[in-house]
């Protein structure tokens, strides 16, 4: 029992990364009809938004260190604690969180010039121009990371008062053995929070039923006099939001690096065609669905019995679904049908 819920949580956590990325696609699909292999690297794009920010708080100046005596020795002490002393150095602690208020208007920016300087081009071409276009655009995007971050990992802590495991299992009733960490429940919880924003933006907002009804017919919306291109231009914005926060939360799990963005953007390619091109729900749904059956195949009992399942159980799923039902679990009728 123990072993199931670590791995349902680490299923859930990592299908949290999935369904955000996966929600971002489907909504520049749904909305502009054009596949943007770009996205993962909007979700690079946010971790380098954290790690940006923690150099920037970092800064430092060497001085001498007076606890050696014996010898002049100087150590490295970052500006904003010479400032500010406790008080920077807990703005320093909890800058992958402060990196929110960076990214947000960050990656607006940088999605709304992708969108408006080379994506609105491609809305009329195929999808293998598209495919092409935006998978090139990921790659300058990675050189341009690599060359200014360089090809190594680089580390971006949580704040120390969320670094350590919450005690699941008393939580629970299983008992003291079962934790998980801090952070990653804080992931979990943050994956949800952004879905249930977007969801509730798109149902519950005058703009949101517009981008909805264009998502549907768009000439329909046109000729009532809406500038519905305007409006999708502003939801390719917040996809390029949902990714950038997605990839800036996830910075303490996995150290970023240029490559991080084309890891994700495979799989959440083939969570978007799972769940149903166009499909919101079905995005957030095979997100979670896959990211659990993920976790459960990379259990040390199952790969003795098949070896690698892990790394291609996604690409099993996804084969038989479609096999079954060609426009995913809750794709519309006629979607990859025909």
């Amino acid at each position: 029992m123990d072993t199931f819920v670590l791995q349902l949580l680490n299923g859930l956590d990592k299908g949290g990364a999935y369904a955000l990325i996966a929600l971002g696609l489907t909504l520049v699909f749904g909305t502009l009809g054009v596949v943007n292999f770009a996205h993962g690297a909007l979700f690079m794009m946010g971790a380098f938004c954290a790690v940006s920010l923690q150099k920037l708080l970092t800064f430092s100046v060497k001085i001498k260190d007076e606890s050696v005596t014996f010898f002049d020795a100087y150590k490295e002490v970052p500006y904003l604690e010479l400032w500010l002393g406790d008080t920077g150095k807990a703005i320093i602690d909890y800058s992958v969180p402060l990196s929110i208020l960076l990214a947000i208007p960050v990656m607006l920016l940088i999605g709304l010039i992708m969108e408006r300087g080379l994506i609105r081009f491609f809305y009329k071409r195929s999808h293998a121009e598209q495919i092409l276009v935006t998978f090139g655009l990921a790659i300058v995007l990675q050189e341009v990371v690599k060359s200014t971050f360089g090809a190594n990992p680089i580390p971006t802590g949580a704040p120390d008062i969320v670094s350590g495991s919450a005690d699941i299992g008393i939580w629970l009733g299983l008992g003291p053995a079962v934790v998980y960490p801090w952070w990653r429940l804080i992931y979990l919880s943050f994956s949800l929070a952004i879905i249930a924003a977007v969801f509730s933006f798109l149902q519950f907002t005058t703009y949101g039923m517009v981008v909805r009804a264009g998502m549907q017919d768009r000439e329909t919306v046109g000729l009532l006099g809406i500038n519905i291109e305007r409006r999708f231009t502003v939801v390719f914005g917040i996809a390029a939001i949902v990714a950038g926060l997605a990839g800036v939360m996830y910075t303490p799990i996995l150290p970023p690096d240029y490559h991080m963005g084309m890891d994700f953007l495979v799989l959440s390619f083939v969570v978007v065609v799972v769940g149903g091109m166009g499909s919101l729900p079905g995005a957030v749904a095979a997100g979670f669905l896959l990211g659990v059956l993920q976790s459960f195949a990379s259990m040390t009992e199952v790969k003795d019995i098949l070896p690698g399942i892990d790394q291609i159980i996604i690409y099993l799923v996804a084969v038989v679904i479609l096999l079954v039902r060609p426009r995913g679990l809750m794709g519309r009728r006629g979607v990859m049908e025909s």
